[in-house]
């Protein structure tokens, strides 16, 4: 058994794992896409690689894959990931939000450079058929590179989202009319059967998620969080496969129901190792398809059908965008960016060459192309970033987030109740985060916009977007907590107003040293209510009394503030 394992999958998941564990690492202390590490750890330890020298170096075993086959299963799991995390992104209400830029936008891209590639193709002496599969296979751009270069902030990457959604669906009725080569019959029972399938998971997902989450939420475990998203798309995957819509359907309706919950967020933070892990292995799969042999016996016709291809997509997203009346800047990174083909190309070449619909050689010759052209989409995004900036520097800052001039209010007990309250009083929006299920359920029955999130967990600031925040208010009963949140909102945004909820003047001092911009501590607030209070009572002027109170609260937070930078003096010390 030992020897089975070291011998098949768990030797090229170790060598896998291993890979991960010193790319992400080492690209990321110099600020490279990790994206080009995992290609080229693919390169190098596949057949072509040192995986072709293993035979006769038996040295080499332990640290190479031999057979490029037995991966595979790995990367279509980072497919299916990478479709959930579109759906968890999507949601109806923003699908239908965008409805215009994807089904306008993205149609007319798919389209266009589908049939361009294929009459190039056709050209060239290849048939109508395959040719036009081919250019639509070629017209997709990747997701699971795009996306994560671009973001979803960005005005480049709100439109290349568009355009990447509207390629993920394509996908479903393009491998449908593969399966079906041409017979109606086959693709009605397959649309019957799906359609069914579809509106089933709809119906339970609605009913079943929420409690689910719910009750996960109530546990405050984020390993049932996990295993309960990856049970969801593992059922709506093998419900989508077992009638012929496929597995990526599934995983993308997972996404879709979860995004419909108020769990979302999490969900999103909790899976993201493990989509960024998969997503490793599929770009580790897509270095081994480059058979360095192929590439030097046809190095021209492969770097002229690269070429042309990045070329000629660059150059129609950027003509679309301009006709959509996108900024000069954003429709040259877009189309730089989105002028690779992607891994969903691959998935078609593959359904085609199962089907018969293409031949092995043409197959071969593009997955190469594919897999160069995967390879230089950091490149080109760089570059296109680059000429964005020069041309229209306004094209880089026009994008908008959820949370833009939004007060962040964290915690919402009794505190941050009133917080809202007044918020709300002046006019000025915003959004409350909190890590009681039950709390959020009952604040958003009063109408308080309230979400569910664990703010304790170390990603804050990306998860809850502070960077585009006016303020953050931290209301928790947490003083440990509240430091550390202040001390890490304070390092990533030096800018941001934060005011934060402090027990006593010894926890107020902390927080300014942590980098709170205002500490307001609740002995030192009821002491001042109580004094108002007393000397309304006992006859004293109103406007005297709020005079002297103002001025007493300004000496006690300069006396506070002082003690804090007084605190910091030693620790400075220490670490000169």
């Amino acid at each position: 058994m030992a020897g089975e394992l070291g011998g098949s999958g768990f030797h090229d998941a170790l060598v896998i794992l291993g890979a991960a564990g010193i790319v992400i690492p080492a690209f990321a202390r110099f600020r490279i896409s990790p994206v080009i590490g995992f290609i080229l750890v693919g390169i190098a330890v596949g057949p072509s690689g040192l995986g072709g020298l293993a035979a006769e170096h038996r040295w080499l075993e332990p640290l190479t894959i031999t057979d490029r086959e037995r991966i595979e299963p790995f990367a279509e799991i980072g497919i299916l990931m990478l479709l959930f995390a579109i759906g968890l992104e999507l949601s109806f209400r923003r699908l239908w939000a965008m409805r215009e830029r994807v089904f306008v936008l993205g149609g007319a891209q798919m389209l266009v450079t589908g049939a361009l590639v294929a009459g190039l193709l056709s050209l060239g002496g290849m048939g109508i058929g395959p040719a036009l599969l081919l250019g639509l296979a070629l017209a997709m751009s990747s997701t699971a590179l795009v996306m994560p270069i671009a973001g979803t902030v960005s005005a480049t990457g709100q439109t290349a989202f568009a355009i990447l959604l509207l390629q993920d669906l394509a996908l479903v009725p393009l491998l449908l009319l593969i399966d079906a080569k041409g017979s109606t019959e086959a693709l009605a029972a397959v649309l019957l059967s799906g359609v069914a399938v579809i509106a089933s998971l709809l119906l339970l997902g609605r009913r079943l998620l929420p409690p689910l989450f719910a009750q996960a939420a109530r546990t405050k475990s984020p390993e049932l969080f996990l295993a309960i998203s990856l049970l969801v798309v593992m059922l709506a995957s093998l419900a989508t496969g077992a009638v012929g819509l496929g597995a990526a359907v599934g995983a993308l309706i997972a996404g879709l129901l979860i995004a419909e919950t108020d769990y979302h967020a999490e969900v999103e933070v909790i899976t993201a190792p493990l989509r960024g892990l998969a997503l490793g292995v599929f770009l580790i799969t897509v270095g081994m398809r480059l058979d360095l042999g192929e590439l030097a016996a046809q190095w021209p016709a492969l770097l002229t059908a690269t070429a042309g291809l990045l070329a000629a997509k660059a150059v129609l997203i950027l003509g679309l965008l301009r006709w959509r009346g996108s900024r000069v800047g954003t429709a040259i990174e877009t189309g730089l960016l989105m002028a690779s083909p992607s891994e969903l190309t691959l998935i078609v070449l593959a359904s085609a060459l199962a089907a018969g619909l293409l031949g092995a050689e043409t197959v071969a010759f593009w997955t190469l192309v594919t897999a160069m052209g995967l390879t230089l989409t950091p490149l080109l995004a760089a570059l296109g970033r680059r000429m964005a900036r020069r041309i229209d520097p306004q094209a880089l800052s026009s994008g908008a987030s959820d949370t833009r001039g939004l007060t962040l209010v964290f915690g919402f007990g009794r505190v941050g109740h009133i917080i809202a309250d007044m918020l709300a009083e002046h006019g000025r929006p915003y959004l409350a985060v909190d890590g009681d299920i039950d709390c959020v359920a009952a604040a958003r029955e009063q109408g308080y916009r309230v979400i569910y999130g664990d703010v304790a967990r170390g990603d804050a600031v990306e998860r809850f977007g502070l960077a585009e925040a006016g303020a953050v208010v931290l209301t928790m009963d947490d003083p440990v907590l509240t430091v550390r949140l202040a001390h890490d909102i304070r390092a990533a945004c030096p800018e941001l107003s934060i005011v934060a909820r402090a027990r006593d003047g010894a926890h107020a001092a902390q927080l300014y040293k942590a980098g709170a911009t205002d500490a307001v501590p609740e002995t030192m607030e009821g002491s001042l209510q109580m004094s108002e209070a007393v000397l309304v009572d006992i006859g004293v002027a109103m406007g005297p009394v709020i005079a002297s109170i103002h001025e007493k609260r300004s000496q006690l937070r300069a006396a506070i503030r002082e003690a804090g930078e007084l605190a910091e003096e030693p620790m400075l010390g220490k670490r000169r």
